[in-house]
């Protein structure tokens, strides 16, 4: 069992940088693959980006290629979102969650976090 808590959210500006946290309780949680998602107000979850246990294999939506970075530190079991270069279409709550391999489908992940807001005003 893993236990997900997502922190660093908050309003910005555009162009701005937020760097999100994902703090994991649990001794499996170097074995996870850990993805991002984020919803915004009436649209569905969108894949933003995940890695794997090792943090050497990463997959990112296309939206955000180029200016959010995922990283992880295991003996902190921590997973961090590096978001740069915001825009006011960025504006969501985002979610991690935990899975068995990488995929960029919000259903093939076990376990979420309850979500940080992200909010970018032009």
């Amino acid at each position: 069992q893993v236990q997900l808590v997502e922190s660093g959210g908050g309003l910005v500006q555009a162009g701005d940088s937020l760097r999100l946290s994902c703090a994991a309780s649990g001794r499996t949680f170097s074995s996870y693959v850990v993805g991002w998602f984020r919803q915004a107000p009436g649209k569905e979850r969108d894949f933003v980006a995940t890695l794997d246990w090792s943090g050497r294999t990463t997959r990112f939506a296309d939206s955000v290629r180029g200016r959010f970075t995922i990283s992880r530190d295991n003996a902190e079991k921590t997973v961090y979102l590096q978001l740069s270069s915001l825009k006011p279409e960025d504006t969501a709550v985002y979610y991690c969650a935990g899975g068995s391999y990488i995929s960029d489908n919000y259903r093939d992940y076990d376990y979420w976090g309850q979500g940080t807001q992200v909010t970018v005003s032009s």
